[in-house]
């Protein structure tokens, strides 16, 4: 089975059965095809005689959503694998753990997250987390830190870096993110109700400036080892605990789009209240959770990496005074931006968010995607000006009056 094909279920089973120590000699084991959205095969193999479980996770040399017409390398499988260990070296309770890769097969085997809920279908049901702000704000803090030129030997992050290009699924972002949604491009799926708003965004040459920008340093900033996709998709939780998941679009590039991603999905939340709130009150209390929750994972990441950087700062000439006050800025203004960018292409591109899609009521729905445009377009405008997290949560809730 070295060669690589897409695996069946039954050779799934097979290759579970091998693995040392993890499964019973001989024991019946079952698999399902669970998928995981847009490009991988997914298998949950369990043992019901024990009830342990595992995820055989395996690229397709394609993306699943549109077929063999879009191709994709499948070496996306091992930059996710060696994301995933090097995040749980650092944050070993906030990421599944590996048990192996498998090069030929393109095939990643790792712990099972089913006692866990997808941060999205739980936000959806207006479920909160009290512990999620804290521990993704230190996901991004000691991720971050720990493979940038702070925290770690300057050469070794270069050599890191080459590591990581990931050019094939950075182009993905770097197309669905920072063109198609301000061109009437044919990977757009705009809703017909709201092509008013988009036609504008189109035209608006004072936001194609500021989004040249953001791409600019999605591009060539290479700051840090991203997990490059971290939206609430990417989650598993419940509420004692959370798991990064699927860093396949894993590179080095500006901090800010990771923090910003977690950003846009809570907001495009916040924007999808117009259709899950069952009154004025109810969605304001769930709003407030959730801009909550934004500065509490800011506060959380930037008290936690100012905390790294102090103690454990690898460069004589980062410590200079002033310096850090100005970087930390700095990645605050690049969240501004790329938590609107996030939230734009989220809404009339390519893939969209259930958030929003599964609203029912059409008039609910169609007041969501243009509270969502309205505040992902004004961060992007404001970012280069932020100053503070308490920013974003006003621009927010200015939209919504």
């Amino acid at each position: 089975m070295s060669a690589y094909h897409p695996l069946t279920e039954s050779e799934a089973i097979a290759y579970a059965r091998r693995l040392p120590d993890l499964f019973q000699p001989d024991s019946e084991l079952t698999s399902r095809e669970i998928g995981d959205g847009n490009l991988n095969l997914v298998f949950h193999i369990s043992e019901p005689s024990t009830g342990k479980s595992i995820i055989l996770k395996q690229a397709l040399p394609y993306a699943k959503v549109v077929g063999e017409s879009w191709p994709l390398t499948l070496d996306r499988a091992r930059i996710e694998s060696e994301a995933l260990m090097i995040q749980e070296s650092l944050c070993p309770d906030l990421v599944p753990h590996v048990y192996a890769y498998e090069p030929d097969l393109a095939l990643t085997v790792m712990q099972d997250l089913s006692d866990h809920t997808i941060m999205r279908k739980g936000l959806i049901e207006r479920n909160q987390y009290p512990l999620f702000a804290g521990h993704i704000g230190t996901f991004l803090a000691r991720t971050l830190f720990y493979t940038s030129d702070l925290g770690m030997n300057q050469q070794e992050k270069k050599e890191r870096v080459k590591r990581f290009i990931n050019p094939e699924l950075c182009k993905i972002t770097e197309d669905l993110i920072f063109d198609d949604p301000y061109t009437d491009s044919p990977n757009n799926n705009v809703p017909p109700a709201i092509r008013d708003a988009v036609a504008a965004i189109w035209q608006d040459t004072g936001l194609h400036l500021e989004v040249a920008i953001l791409r600019e340093k999605f591009l060539t900033h290479a700051q840090a080892l991203l997990h490059g996709d971290l939206h609430t998709g990417s989650i598993f939780i419940k509420p004692d605990s959370t798991k990064v998941i699927d860093p396949e679009f894993a590179y080095y590039g500006p901090m800010g789009f990771d923090i910003g991603a977690v950003f846009a999905n809570l907001l495009l939340n916040f924007a999808a209240q117009e259709g899950w709130g069952e009154d004025e009150a109810s969605r304001q209390d769930f709003r407030s959770y959730l801009t909550g929750t934004v500065r509490d994972v800011w506060e959380t990441f930037d008290r936690e990496f100012r905390e790294l950087w102090n103690q454990h700062g690898t460069d004589r000439i980062a410590r200079t005074p002033g310096y850090q006050d100005w970087y930390m800025q700095e990645v605050l203004r690049d969240t501004f931006g790329f938590t609107g960018s996030k939230m734009v292409r989220r809404v009339h591109g390519l893939a969209q968010v259930a958030d929003i899609n599964q609203i029912q009521d059409e008039a609910a729905k169609e007041r969501a995607q243009r509270l969502a445009l309205a505040i992902g377009t004004a961060l992007i405008k404001f970012n280069r000006q932020a100053t503070s997290i308490a920013q974003m949560i006003e621009i927010a809730e200015k939209a919504v009056k």
